[in-house]
């Protein structure tokens, strides 16, 4: 079933980014991703990755969970909406740290590519962080 294939994916993916390990990571995304961001900015692929680096080269470590509030199943396309919480410890001086925690809402839509389930478009519609 759709929704198998994609918890193992996002298991993947949640252990790809914890050991900050963006090649992995950007694997379940599609070539012409749509990333759009709680501000309503969007990203290419390639921007959301670079992004995606540039936090990592900040970050000592990073945990992150999700779960499936609601998904559908039309046209060929998944969507799913999740919440998202990940907590993000960066070094501050010499031996301090910095914990921060984002929680988010995000809407997947998925889509079969190649024989693969692939992200077509992610929208963050809420983002708090603290």
């Amino acid at each position: 079933m759709e929704t198998d294939l994609i918890n193992d994916t996002h298991k993947k993916v949640n252990a790809a980014l914890e050991s900050k390990d963006s090649t992995a990571f950007e694997t379940v995304f599609a070539e012409n991703l749509e990333y759009i961001q709680a501000d309503g900015k969007t990203l290419t692929k390639a921007e959301y990755i670079a992004d995606l680096d540039k936090t990592f080269r900040k970050t000592k470590s990073l945990q992150t969970s999700q779960y499936r509030i609601k998904s559908s199943f039309e046209h060929e396309i998944f969507t799913e909406k999740i919440a998202r919480k990940s907590v993000i410890i960066k070094p501050k001086m010499i031996i301090l740290t910095n914990k921060q925690t984002i929680q988010t809402e995000e809407v997947f839509h998925w889509k079969v590519m190649d024989g693969e389930w692939k992200v077509v478009k992610v929208e963050v519609i809420l983002e708090e962080r603290y």
